[in-house]
């Protein structure tokens, strides 16, 4: 995994991927104590950055082994990025989705033309369920970050904010990012690392679902003890990625945790001063911008906002609880 890999996925992106900006707004910065910036990844094709990893990893398969298909499982918003990849290629795909993600992600992937096979995220494992339905339809699994064209899909998040906070002047900033699995956070770091050296990833994550900020305490890989209990259901992972978690021991700083309340919060900050719907996965990194300032060094810090599938109940949820 390196550096090749994900500028190679830029090339193949660049005809069908939105270029999504940096925002602002004072109001969020007066609130962090620091300038803060906004890249909405929610505003992406399927409404996550991982439209990105999908259509890298899709693209990147040799003509006959991509018209046999393709088989991912996720919560919603790598399953909706690999279907919306297999649909534009006209390939089948099938996705494994816990019967609790949202009801908008699984309608959505279905729309886009998936088959989806549903699972108790508790009681059944999906690894296994992948893994023999892909050997009885000879399919090929996209995993949803441990996979290096995944990864190098992501990582072209990473070189447009190179080229953005360029255009802006910033030479130093901390670039917080949602962080299940890594593969995000993980393709950012490496673009940075090559062209803006001068920022620092840092990772995000729920309370109680901090695999990632542990494993990087520790120095090596951490598992939760919980597969559900939060509300940012999108970077519930049971721990780092053996291909991700090198990447990150290397090149992030400490990584962040905040709680649920502070991720609604954050989608009603960005809903009424960037006017943008952030899934509660989605908003972490932004929460612990504005939640956790004594955290952050940096005069400077930009935030991931990775997606934006969230159910009308999760939302409104978020504009009553905090009322502006």
């Amino acid at each position: 995994m390196n550096i090749d890999m994900i500028e190679a996925a830029a090339e193949r992106l660049a005809p069908v991927v939105r270029r999504t900006p940096l925002l602002s707004s004072p109001f969020l910065d007066e609130i962090a104590g620091r300038r803060v910036f906004v890249k909405p990844e929610c505003l992406q094709h399927t409404g996550s950055f991982k439209f990105r990893g999908g259509w890298s990893a899709v693209s990147a398969l040799p003509a006959e082994v991509r018209s046999r298909g393709v088989i991912a499982y996720s919560s919603g918003n790598h399953a909706q990025g690999v279907a919306y990849a297999a649909q534009k290629h006209g390939i089948p795909a099938v996705i494994i989705m816990p019967a609790d993600a949202p009801r908008l992600k699984i309608e959505n992937t279905r729309a886009l033309g998936a088959e989806v096979v549903l699972y108790d995220r508790d009681t059944e494992d999906r690894d296994e369920i992948g893994d023999r339905i892909a050997a009885q339809r000879n399919l090929t699994l996209i995993k949803p970050f441990d996979d290096p064209q995944v990864i190098a899909g992501q990582g072209t998040t990473g070189l447009e904010i190179a080229v953005q906070a360029a255009e802006l002047g910033i030479e130093d900033a901390e670039v917080i990012v949602p962080c299940g699995g890594g593969g995000l956070s993980s393709g950012i770091a490496l673009s940075l690392e090559k062209h803006a050296p001068g920022f620092l990833v840092r990772t995000a994550e729920p309370e109680g679902f901090d695999d990632v900020a542990r494993s990087l305490r520790a120095g090596a890989i951490q598992k939760n003890n919980a597969s559900s209990g939060s509300i940012c259901d999108a970077i519930l992972t049971p721990a780092p990625g053996q291909l991700t978690f090198p990447i990150l021991h290397r090149l992030a700083g400490p990584g962040l945790q905040v709680a649920d309340d502070e991720c609604l919060h954050a989608m009603a900050l960005a809903f009424a001063r960037l006017k943008i719907v952030i899934e509660p996965g989605g908003a972490v990194a932004l929460a612990a911008a504005l939640f956790r300032p004594e955290q952050i060094e940096s005069d400077t810090v930009i935030c991931v906002a990775s997606g934006g599938n969230v159910d009308a109940a999760q939302f409104v949820k978020a504009l009553e609880s905090f009322p502006l």
